[in-house]
């Protein structure tokens, strides 16, 4: 199904859905474009490429997994326990297409024959994503390296693209065409080809993709090489700011927190280039220095990662831990400085 909508009816659209559903949209706040939370008074802004990813949207930075509530009774004490399973539809409008397909990388690790993670995949299966088509790709951006393009419905419910007056929108599932079937999407008429022509652009934009093929293989015989990896990790401050704003990073901490005679048990997003990601209890830390914390999230993304996974680069190349890091560390030249090495000695 193809439609089209103007920027006003796209703007009431989206405020519609917000007074019934969770709806996730990029919004400008303090300078910078964020997801928020859509509500009243909100305008959709698709000036830029959001800073952190929606991942939020199926994997939140921080939820409750379990209630415990104890009573205190005649007969002693009594636990409650209360799985926190999430409820509700989830709306993500203004992911770019990077961000959609962000979440792919987390089914072969939530969803296998032995483990199935409820709370994602609620998540997963109850948010729909209306996702727009980059026509300006940054000098950060590398998706098609990575076997996506700037208009990727992979991941995606519907897929919009800016043309004159609005946005011509492609449903990609069923539940994207339910979406389409609103009174406020057109006929597209002719609009299919300037959409069309103007992705065609933005790939165009993004030059030649570079050929990540032989980084798994090469990342491995780098394994041991430390000097290396001290190399490429030379200007990192270990931040950990790479792995918040990262669409794949799937990562967590479990903690606990009571508060009276009531008990959470909670999942939150978690780091692996802090100090404390491996830190045992003995003391001991595995991945001590920032080179062996580099080493492990590249060589996950880019080697482990596609070895157990029919190749699939974990990485979907929107480049926002390469834009946002303060030290200018680039993820991709430290895959290119592994693939390009000659051992001289």
């Amino acid at each position: 199904m193809e439609r089209f909508i103007t920027e006003a009816n796209l703007q009431q659209f989206a405020a519609t859905l917000a007074g019934k559903k969770h709806v996730l949209a990029p919004v400008a706040s303090g300078g910078t474009t964020c997801f928020r939370r859509l509500v009243p008074g909100m305008r959709l802004d698709f000036s830029r490429m959001a800073v952190i990813s929606p991942k939020d949207a199926t994997f939140p930075r921080n939820e409750t997994l379990l209630l415990v509530q104890r009573y205190v009774e005649e007969s002693g004490k009594k636990l409650e326990l209360k799985e926190q399973l999430p409820e509700g539809e989830c709306i993500v409008i203004g992911s770019r297409p990077c961000g959609a397909r962000g979440k792919l990388i987390f089914d072969p690790v939530y969803e296998t024959e032995a483990i199935k993670d409820p709370y994602y995949l609620r998540r997963r299966d109850n948010t729909l994503f209306i996702t727009l088509s980059c026509d300006r790709p940054e000098s950060t951006c590398f998706c098609h390296s990575v076997g996506s393009n700037p208009a990727d419905g992979t991941g995606s419910d519907v897929l919009l693209t800016a043309v004159e007056g609005g946005f011509f929108a492609r449903a990609i599932t069923p539940k994207g065409e339910e979406l389409l079937a609103d009174a406020l999407f057109e006929e597209a008429g002719t609009r299919a080809e300037e959409a069309a022509a103007k992705q065609t652009k933005a790939r165009e934009l993004m030059g030649q993709a570079h050929d990540f093929s032989s980084a798994a293989a090469k990342l491995l015989e780098r394994f041991d090489d430390m000097g290396f990896w001290q190399a490429q990790s030379n200007k990192c401050i270990s931040c950990g700011a790479c792995t918040y704003m990262c669409p794949t990073c799937y990562c967590f901490n479990i903690t606990d927190d009571e508060a009276g005679l009531v008990s959470r048990r909670l999942r939150s997003w978690d780091n692996c280039m802090s100090h404390t990601f491996t830190l045992e209890g003995s003391g001991h830390n595995p991945r001590g220095t920032k080179a062996h914390r580099l080493k492990n999230r590249v060589g996950h993304k880019f080697s482990y990662y596609p070895d157990l996974h029919a190749s699939q680069i974990a990485c979907c190349g929107c480049g926002r831990c390469i834009k946002q890091c303060p030290a200018g560390v680039d993820i991709r030249q430290v895959v290119m400085a592994a693939q390009e090495y000659v051992d001289e000695r």
